[in-house]
């Protein structure tokens, strides 16, 4: 994705199932599940630089011991500032008492961050400010054992204000206005009211206070806990959750939104967003980790007992499907076919666009996380050159020479490394002139390998709001003096904005939205766009239930082509000497290489909870309105 686009967030949970002399024994270190969480939090960086946070917790331990330990970090590489934090205290505790070396219960008494339950979290901020108080793991603190609750998610929420006026019909005084609070709060109150109810029933049963303790946490019903806090969410969510005395669980939404995978031995109990995360950290086959299912929850007891239970009524499945677009990391088996076979569905476009002048055209991709997709253009490429080949020669019924039958042979795409992105800019002038001049120079090229006769085919895996296509890549690609430049979007063309993790808050900023807009100027029907503020602002006060996406007809005047040529006009400067043709992936094609991750609504407005429907119409008001805040 050559937008700069901040998305998503990871999550890593491992629950050990053996004592901490089990590892010990085994692995040569006490310090397992912390070396662990570690590769899981590495593996999974990709989905978030912003921050990154850590928090584990002890088992059994004894009152008066500390048994919960957190540590979050926002530096500029979160990840490896709070390791080398836990390593260095480690490491501290270690040299001042020589005695805790080959001792597991000593380390485990005194060491923090050593536990059997730990919780990861890498950060992508979509909402509210990036300090630390913003990083997950978050921690509700109580003296109550079983009250404490440590937080951590991969999610957005649509109706937090809904959320966050039930906390104060229920006597709450949330702290702030935020999802992760809002949530984390709401299970918070439902976990007080069921240890509340399970003391009560103890002491009639005739249970001493100090005999409550263990048995509350036997008879703790987290899935009940989580059946009543999630009633109302509207969103799409991975929630992962730790309880002081050693439960832990992960709840996906009903529509299956968000990731989430697990892995399960009799070891470890794993969960994590991605799975190669997983296959790679654990050493494990694709077959072995699996996926949890929209609306359930895994969650193990502190007993070591691990179920998986239905919490909320799964709706039609719509996993996002830019998670195998561009989101996940490609070394995952399904998504490295489903990009190849993304960039596969494209060619019959890119050849009518080239006019099927293979030998005059230079195929290449930018940036490095489109190369799979790359890798299926050509595989499609050198399926018609061969086509042309075994053509060329029946044509020649046998008469051919050897020398002209090895030229026939000889005709391979043309594939080049074009552009290298040569700096991360950091943009610290904001005057427009140079700062577009920043831009400009963010990728550098290779020189000497195109032709003033060739067309340049780049595929990049989205075009979002096309900024460095128009400020950078098209200028820079000019440079070169091809014919023409042939941009192909391995994603469909992204018309409306996201509300369950990625930061696409705004219409205006999308150029599809931005170009259908001048498509209504251009036929006199701008008109439409009145129309649909005063169809999306009678809505205001409806049920969710009950709004519908009017914003989808700013976009039925049109079709793709059309769309896709206004687009290619706005991003092409008028320095730019090359004829720009911008391509994008039909929405159909999409669905054909990603058949279990139908999440489209970015692409087609269907969005698949009901508050989808009115933050797009909130977002469609504040354009209108030229409010500059979030839709959500």
């Amino acid at each position: 994705m050559s937008d700069a686009l901040k998305h998503e967030c990871g999550i890593a949970q491992i629950r050990l199932l053996k004592p901490l002399e089990y590892y010990k024994k085994k692995y040569g270190s006490a310090f397992y599940g912390v070396n662990k969480m570690y590769l899981m939090m590495e593996k999974q960086h990709n989905r978030g630089q912003d921050g990154a946070g850590f928090a584990s917790i002890k088992l059994d331990a004894k009152p008066g011991e500390r048994y919960i330990s957190r540590v979050r970090s926002t530096e500029q590489q979160p990840i490896q500032d709070i390791f080398a934090q836990i390593n260095a205290r480690i490491n501290k505790e270690l040299t001042e008492h020589p005695e805790y070396n080959d001792n597991v219960a000593l380390q485990k008494k005194n060491i923090p961050y050593i536990g059997e339950v730990l919780l990861g979290h890498v950060r992508y901020g979509t909402f509210g400010k990036n300090s630390v108080e913003s990083v997950h793991p978050f921690l509700r603190q109580n003296n109550w054992q079983h009250r404490n609750l440590i937080m951590a998610g991969n999610f957005n929420m649509t109706n937090v204000k809904e959320l966050f006026n039930n906390l104060i019909e229920l006597g709450q005084h949330p702290k702030e206005y935020t999802d992760t609070i809002t949530i984390m709060e709401k299970i918070g109150h439902f976990l007080d009211d069921a240890v509340s109810k399970i003391y009560k029933d103890l002491k009639k049963e005739g249970y001493s206070k100090n005999e409550c303790s263990p048995l509350i946490a036997e008879r703790l019903n987290v899935a009940k806990i989580l059946r009543k806090a999630a009633k109302n969410w509207d969103g799409g969510y991975a929630m992962a959750g730790l309880l002081g005395h050693g439960d832990s669980f992960v709840l996906r939404d009903p529509a299956g939104i968000r990731p989430t995978y697990y892995y399960k031995d009799d070891e470890v109990v794993v969960v994590a967003s991605e799975r190669p995360v997983i296959q790679t950290v654990f050493n494990v086959d694709f077959d072995e980790v699996k996926e949890l299912e929209p609306g359930h929850a895994i969650i193990t007891k502190k007993s070591g007992e691990t179920q998986i239970k239905k919490i909320l009524e799964p709706l039609e499945r719509k996993a996002c499907s830019f998670e195998r677009i561009y989101f996940s990391r490609g070394s995952d088996a399904e998504i490295y076919k489903e990009r190849k076979e993304l960039g596969r569905l494209l060619m019959p476009k890119v050849l009518e666009a080239i006019d099927n002048d293979t030998e005059n055209s230079v195929f290449s991709f930018i940036p490095n996380t489109a190369e799979t997709s790359f890798f299926g253009m050509i595989d499609t490429v050198e399926e018609h050159l061969n086509e042309k080949k075994t053509a060329a020669i029946l044509a020649g019924e046998g008469k051919l020479s050897a020398e002209r039958v090895t030229e026939i042979l000889q005709e391979r795409p043309r594939i080049e490394k074009i552009a290298i992105k040569d700096v991360k800019l950091r943009t610290f002038i904001t005057e427009d002139s140079s700062r577009d001049d920043l831009v400009a120079h963010v990728y550098d090229v290779t020189y000497g390998v195109i032709k003033p006769t060739d067309n340049l085919v780049i595929i990049d895996d989205s075009i979002v709001r096309g900024t460095t296509l128009k400020k950078s890549i098209i200028k820079m690609m000019d440079r070169l003096n091809p014919k023409k430049i042939v941009v192909v979007s391995s994603a469909p063309q992204i018309r409306y904005p996201d509300c369950y993790g990625i930061d696409m808050a705004n219409l205006e900023s999308l150029v599809a939205f931005r170009a259908a807009l001048e498509l209504l100027k251009d036929t006199n029907n701008y008109g439409i766009v009145e129309e649909v503020y005063h169809k999306c602002k009678a809505q205001t006060n409806l049920e969710d239930k009950d709004v519908k996406n009017f914003v989808k007809e700013v976009y039925d005047n049109f079709t793709d082509e059309e769309i896709s040529d206004k687009i290619s006009e706005l991003l092409s400067d008028k320095n730019v000497n090359a004829e720009v043709k911008i391509i994008f992936q039909p929405v159909e094609n999409l669905h054909k290489a990603c058949p279990k991750n139908l999440g489209d609504w970015y692409f087609t407005g269907d969005y698949p909870t009901v508050g989808g429907n009115r933050v797009v119409n909130r977002a469609f008001i504040n354009f209108f309105e030229g409010n500059k805040e979030r839709a959500y």
